[in-house]
């Protein structure tokens, strides 16, 4: 359903995301942990297309959220509950 692959972001000098990579199939649950300034919150907001990487991919139900980012937003939004 989601797969992320070598996803980096970089803020000025500062690595908020390095090389970061994983997936998350349907039916299932991923929390994201770690300690201030770890990514997470860039990584969510990679993944709902309100930030773009600087290198690696986000597709979403197979769909590349840089290509086509408006029909990727429209598959998260049909499998909320």
């Amino acid at each position: 359903m989601i797969k992320v692959r070598n996803l980096t972001k970089i803020y000025v000098r500062d690595k908020a995301l390095d090389d970061v990579s994983f997936s998350v199939g349907k039916g299932e649950i991923l929390g994201l942990l770690g300690p201030n300034g770890a990514g997470k919150s860039t990584t969510m907001n990679i993944l709902t297309g309100y930030l773009s990487c600087d290198s690696g991919s986000v597709e979403i139900a197979g769909i590349d959220m840089l290509d086509k980012p408006t029909k990727a937003k429209k598959e998260i939004r049909l499998h909320e509950k």
